[in-house]
């Protein structure tokens, strides 16, 4: 992942007055931006944006100043500039020129069984919103999120810290518009929050945070944070978070003797990114192939965390361990009605109970809500912990139900 981000009031009307009948020239569909819940709703309209308005507003021309273009430029077309709007992405800057907001529709391909998005793919959305916002913002280099300021000083970002929270899931075909921003963390880090929300009603679906310090490709040590780079991104921070976490979650640490274990795990050349280390999201598919099939069948993630320990190659090995929290999550009660339950600690019953078949008749039920994770490789005699997880679970309901 990269990254740059916020949800917005602005009003951008970009046209093409000169030529307003040539039929080479493609309008768009309007835009709507919604902001967060805490901000009135702003509708960014573009009319007439062409084509080619939009190959003006990209980087050949500003190349061309400099007299060399490469192939790969050219094909890449990455602006040098600020830009305000990529028709080719539906994406938008906003919330004062330094957020950015991105309209996607949820593909065949990334989604499951149930028709939801699976999280793998809501992890590469949250990705790629990330990239495309340093990308409008003109600072990307020819790297992984890397500014220009990082390239002169061989740096990359490495996500150090994730935390997800999954409310509802987008279905196969829905159209949802994902807000993305950075902040400061600490001297020598950044923060970036994202939003993702229906379209069509505005309810949100999920709020993610990131934390991402700097790393020496060649070195592969973590960096401090040059002046020349704090002085491209500061001017882009927002305080502001989708998620707030007074006190982080602790999560303890595995071994052996956990409950599931899944050993001899190889990454695939498929599995690296522009880096040439294994991509952060597919560390999520090795920790949740770890869970029971039945478990995964009846339940859905409502949240993980995700603390990296290292970097993960193309020769490692790799081993998941996972131990699910038992606790007993219903107990003995009343003859209480079922408009009655809506929660027990935090977690909504499952159907069954509320038919009375579990809690309205007495009845006692031991479930597993939780799971603790650890990816390792071994390196020499020991192994080494790569990242650590926790994950919760609630039980499976309709995938429109927020309605």
């Amino acid at each position: 992942m990269a990254s740059l981000c916020c949800p917005a009031s602005c009003s951008i009307r970009c046209s093409n007055r000169d030529h307003p009948h040539d039929p080479n020239k493609q309008k768009l569909n309007n835009i709507k931006v919604h902001g967060t819940s805490t901000m009135p709703t702003a509708k960014v309209d573009l009319l007439s944006q062409t084509v080619g308005a939009a190959t003006a507003l990209t980087s050949v021309s500003s190349i061309a100043e400099n007299g060399h273009i490469t192939k790969e430029q050219l094909r890449q077309n990455i602006p040098t500039k600020k830009q305000f709007v990529d028709p080719y992405r539906q994406g938008l800057i906003v919330e004062g020129g330094v957020g950015y907001s991105q309209t996607v529709v949820i593909r065949s391909y990334e989604v499951g069984p149930d028709k939801t998005a699976t999280l793998e793919s809501i992890l590469n959305l949250l990705q790629e919103t990330a990239l495309n916002h340093v990308w409008m913002s003109g600072l990307l280099g020819n790297g992984f999120g890397a500014t220009h300021g990082m390239m002169r000083n061989n740096l990359i970002w490495v996500v150090s810290r994730m935390q997800v929270q999954l409310d509802h899931y987008p279905i196969w075909g829905e159209v949802v518009e994902i807000d993305t921003w950075v902040g400061a963390s600490g001297k020598n880090g950044m923060r970036r929050d994202w939003l993702i929300r229906s379209h069509a009603t505005g309810q949100i679906f999920a709020r993610a945070t990131s934390t991402w310090v700097m790393m020496n490709q060649q070195t592969r040590r973590l960096s401090k944070m040059p002046e020349e780079v704090r002085a491209e991104i500061s001017p882009w921070f927002i305080e502001k978070q989708a998620i707030k976490e007074d006190v982080p979650e602790k999560i303890v640490k595995l071994d052996d003797k956990a409950k599931y274990v899944n050993s001899n795990l190889k990454p695939k050349r498929s599995d690296l990114d522009m880096n040439h280390h294994v991509n952060n999201v597919k560390y999520v598919r090795w920790m949740l192939e770890t869970i029971p099939d039945q478990f995964l069948e009846s339940h859905q993630l409502s949240s993980i965390i995700l603390e990296y320990r290292r970097e993960c190659g193309s020769s490692d090995i790799v081993q998941s361990l996972c131990e699910p929290d038992e606790a007993a999550i219903l107990k003995e009660g009343g003859q209480q009605q079922p408009n009655e339950i809506k929660l027990l600690n935090g977690f909504p019953m499952a159907s069954e109970i509320l038919d009375g078949h579990g809690l309205l008749n007495g009845s006692f039920h031991k479930g597993t809500l939780g799971y603790t994770h650890v990816l390792q490789t071994k390196g020499g005699r020991k192994y080494e912990e790569i990242v650590r997880g926790r994950t919760k679970w609630r039980t499976k309901h309709s995938a429109i139900s927020f309605t």
